[in-house]
């Protein structure tokens, strides 16, 4: 982009990373809902003030987080083994667990095998070695429904091929993994009125934006409003375990601090939080726990106060001595 700059191109730039404004902008047009809130020069404005202009209110960088209360074993992943397609180890040997009211993140550089150990931990990928037990319980051969109804809920990393039907409205969404219970279906029958009831709480509950309600089509929707919907039903199953796959990407600001916060609010309430995650920053700011994933291994696990930025970068590098 600098270098277009210099050679006498006019470059627009559309991002939701203030950093990244800051660092190749001259100006900048902030939108709120549709509407252009200001025209700012980058070097004179924070990026504290761009963020709220952006969300139309004050925004915390830093995230409140009490002293986690650690409770019983939730998951356990014994010596996990996972293959790819093509009968590649992309998951060597992975062995970790996780507490009630714990955050355990998984930080790597992509591919070098977290996703496929939510996707095995999901039931979304075979399991070639090893155990996984949810509370006592043995998963590793269960099927997705049973995996969900003992107590898993998932936020994949791709919220449209694995997250969402979208062609389905919102209201169906946002009962994917309940519309066989009794208080959503009759004797086979879908109580269609009760999904729209469901899908208003939620829009209200979890401020999901949709031009038309619990009728909107999701695949209308933006990437965030999208996200919100999947976080919305996922945490409403209230389950023991709750696996977060890059639950950020893409996201504003504002969006980005919501879904912290609720992070560290379940956590609060007793939840297991398996938490995968690009974002350094993020890691660091929710993790209790690091486990740092290198070309399919586990390197290192520590509490997260114990390690430094700098650290958890190396050995996602493979370079820490």
């Amino acid at each position: 982009i600098e270098s277009l700059k210099e050679s006498g191109k006019t470059i627009i730039l559309i991002t939701h990373k203030l950093e990244e404004i800051k660092k190749v902008a001259d100006r900048c047009a902030i939108l709120c809902r549709g509407k252009l809130v200001d025209m700012c020069e980058v070097e004179t404005t924070s990026t504290k003030e761009m963020a709220r202009m952006m969300v139309g209110r004050d925004v915390t960088f830093e995230l409140n987080k009490q002293e986690p209360k650690f409770g019983k074993e939730v998951l356990k992943v014994e010596n996990l083994t996972v293959k790819d397609k093509n009968q590649f180890e992309v998951v060597k040997n992975v062995s970790f667990s996780i507490r009630s009211g714990e955050v355990f993140a998984i930080a790597g550089v992509s591919g070098n095998g977290q996703v496929e150990i939510a996707d095995a931990i999901a039931g979304l990928m075979p399991v070639a070695s090893g155990k996984i037990t949810l509370n006592d319980q043995d998963i590793t051969n269960m099927d997705i429904r049973k995996r969900t109804e003992t107590g898993i809920g998932y936020i994949p990393e791709d919220r449209q091929a694995y997250g969402l039907v979208l062609d389905f409205s919102v209201a169906e969404n946002a009962v994917l993994k309940d519309y066989f219970k009794p208080s959503f279906c009759e004797k086979g029958i879908l109580k269609r009125e009760k999904f729209d009831a469901y899908g208003n709480e939620m829009i209200e509950k979890y401020d999901i934006r949709s031009g038309q309600g619990v009728k909107t089509q999701v695949r209308s929707m933006s990437g965030g409003n999208q996200q919100k919907v999947i976080i919305a039903r996922e945490i409403e199953l209230d389950t023991p375990l709750i696996i977060f796959v890059q639950p950020t990407r893409g996201l504003d600001i504002g969006a980005i601090e919501r879904i912290h916060e609720q992070i560290i609010e379940e956590r609060n309430k007793g939840k297991a939080i398996l938490l995968i995650s690009l974002e350094l920053e993020e890691v660091m700011n929710c993790a209790d726990t690091i486990g740092v994933i290198y070309n399919g291994e586990i390197k290192k696990i520590e509490e997260a106060k114990s390690l430094t930025t700098k650290e958890v970068g190396e050995y996602m590098m493979g370079v820490h001595s």
